[in-house]
């Protein structure tokens, strides 16, 4: 596979709940901001906030989308996220299946 335009991003985030991450992944979909997102339970998050150390159980988005489409999708996650900072972080796809990279593209703003 030849290396793709970095036309597509994909943009983790930690929500520390199911119902707000169904909730988020659902808006942005909807809003075409994101053409898939995976939710991935599970996930264990070590972090220091406030000067603590803190240790908290999350749900981690993965979500799949056209690059332009990334502060649109910014702007609605801080409206939606119940934290204060929320983890969002964009990683450009470098390469991928073409047909799956021309549909993200096509279901993402």
């Amino acid at each position: 596979m030849k290396p793709q335009k970095r036309s597509c991003s994909v943009t983790l985030i930690t929500c520390p709940d199911r119902r707000s991450a169904q909730r988020i992944a659902s808006a942005l979909v909807e809003a075409r901001l994101a053409a898939c997102i995976n939710l991935v339970p599970g996930v264990i998050s070590i972090f220091r906030w406030e000067g603590r150390l803190q240790k908290s159980s999350e749900i981690l988005l993965i979500v799949k989308s056209s690059t332009r489409s990334f502060p649109a999708l910014v702007k609605a996650v801080r409206y939606l996220h119940p934290y204060t900072v929320p983890e969002i972080i964009r990683l450009p796809i470098a390469a991928g299946f073409p047909a799956y990279l021309k549909w993200l593209k096509k279901e993402s703003k």
